[in-house]
């Protein structure tokens, strides 16, 4: 009964999902058990880790539990359970018996011949993280989600729930300070919860460079290609630093396809997209675009107050809801700006013996204000954007309307309303005298098209960031 059951719903799933899907989340899935309880039956099925457990619940268990009721022409209830951990890793790769790949597990080197190999015990935490140079508090629980970063949540949520499957290799990009550091941690670190065997390594871009040139110097690049080949997961930190260097870049290539041919998965970050990257070679950048890339965007409004809210809980002090969003509405660059911010705040607050309102968040952030109203003003702006788009400033208070000068005017006049206190009259005034619902439409317009269009926002992004220096 069970096998009939869990077989055939399988085929009419086959039939119905994407063949991707179907063979990332469900074909793995052993078969179910199935008992009958009163007038329904109960399918049990066990999923390997919590991260597909999760997922198959929130996307595939409605969809699971009505085949199976259709197919057994009566009320099926699905339970998911978590599958006991096996003794030995799933599809992990035979040890190496290399100094180097048993140096860098943090295990003894090979057992002499003849005699038999001991249980490989899992390595304390502090080792283990030493070695993987994973951050343990760089969490999924830890971090924030929201419209910013939620297709590269997904996409890294899907990685840790079935490692070198989907979104091989996974390319994230977006500016400084908004999560990307934390993302890769957090699936370096899910993953080797549910396989403490797990062979991975996170890493800055610089870091591998300088072990190019080190091995360069000592003729060493077996032991390069021994710690780097042999990883189940490699997380790769601002691949931009790769310009320019041709050893580093051949010695990169050479592992990513050695990992890739033996399904161990590659996530990078990055400034900005495989095509944007400047020096480097093309081969790489085509590699890096062939799994999936996904940008993480400056958190909305809402977001960062959520990060506020969620930041401060962690440290032990509750956040007044219309404090966080003082500040969330003051600091807009990144979260790394954003978290700084609330430290002054939460210091201030503990050093003054003061309850936190926004009196106290005011005077604490007093520089970071003061420096923002003086050197963000609309003829700052305007020149900044001028340059960027390679148009006189003149062009911003002129009546001419090509788009090669009306676009750049109009997001001049966003940025204008956005990152100053003027009013839209006075900003308009200050656009050669155009009328406030001009300078409305350019806001209402730019803003429409900044949650839509990925590249605008980037520009806009990079803007914001040069003007707050």
């Amino acid at each position: 009964m069970s096998n009939d059951l869990w077989q055939q719903g399988c085929a009419r799933l086959a039939a119905e999902l994407p063949e991707q899907q179907f063979n990332t989340w469900i074909r793995p899935l052993p078969p179910a058990d199935v008992a009958e309880d009163g007038e329904a039956t109960v399918v049990s099925l066990r999923v390997p880790n919590r991260f597909k457990l999760d997922w198959i619940r929130s996307q595939y268990a409605a969809r699971i539990e009505q085949v199976l009721s259709d197919v057994a022409g009566k009320a099926v209830r699905l339970e998911l359970t978590l599958a006991a951990r096996p003794a030995t890793p799933i599809e992990r790769p035979a040890p190496r018996s290399t100094p180097t790949a048993d140096l860098f597990n943090g295990t003894p080197h090979a057992p002499a011949a003849g005699t038999a190999p001991a249980a490989r015990p899992a390595p304390p935490a502090p080792l283990q993280n030493a070695l993987n140079r994973l951050n343990p508090a760089l969490t999924f629980d830890t971090l924030v989600p929201g419209r910013a970063n939620q297709m590269a949540r997904t996409a890294a949520l899907h990685v840790a729930g079935a490692p070198g499957h989907m979104y091989n290799p996974l390319f994230i990009y977006g500016g400084v300070g908004l999560g990307k550091t934390h993302l890769i941690h957090a699936v370096g670190n899910a993953l080797l919860k549910d396989n403490p065997e797990a062979r991975i390594l996170y890493l800055h871009a610089e870091q591998f460079i300088t072990d190019v040139v080190k091995n360069y110097q000592r003729k060493t690049f077996d032991e390069l290609k021994a710690k780097y080949h042999s990883l189940d997961l490699l997380l790769i930190d601002d691949v931009q630093f790769f310009a320019g260097k041709e050893r580093t870049q051949e010695e990169f290539f050479n592992a990513f396809e050695a990992l890739l041919a033996k399904r161990a998965h590659i996530i990078m970050t990055s400034d900005t997209y495989p095509k944007g990257l400047v020096d480097i070679d093309e081969r790489l950048t085509s590699r890096f675009d062939a799994g999936l890339t996904v940008a993480i965007e400056p958190p909305e409004l809402e977001m960062r107050v959520a990060i506020l809210m969620k930041k401060s809980d962690a440290e032990g002090t509750a956040m007044p809801e219309d404090v966080a969003f003082f500040i969330a509405k003051n600091v807009r660059a990144n979260v790394r700006e954003l978290e700084g911010a609330l430290r002054k705040v939460l210091a201030y607050s503990r050093f003054s013996q003061k309850e936190i309102n926004i009196n106290l968040a005011r005077e604490a952030l007093k520089d970071l204000l003061s420096i923002q109203n003086r050197q963000i003003g609309v003829e700052n702006i305007q020149k900044t954007v001028a340059d960027f788009y390679k148009i006189k400033v003149a062009d911003m208070y002129s009546k001419k309307r090509p788009a090669s000068i009306a676009r750049p005017r109009q997001i001049a006049m966003y940025l204008a309303k956005e990152m100053t206190q003027k009013s839209l009259p006075e900003i308009g005034e200050l656009f050669g005298g155009r009328d406030h619902t001009t300078v409305l439409h350019a806001v209402r317009k730019i803003g429409g098209e900044r949650q839509k269009n990925t590249e605008l926002n980037q520009q806009l992004h990079v803007l914001e960031q040069t003007l707050k220096g």
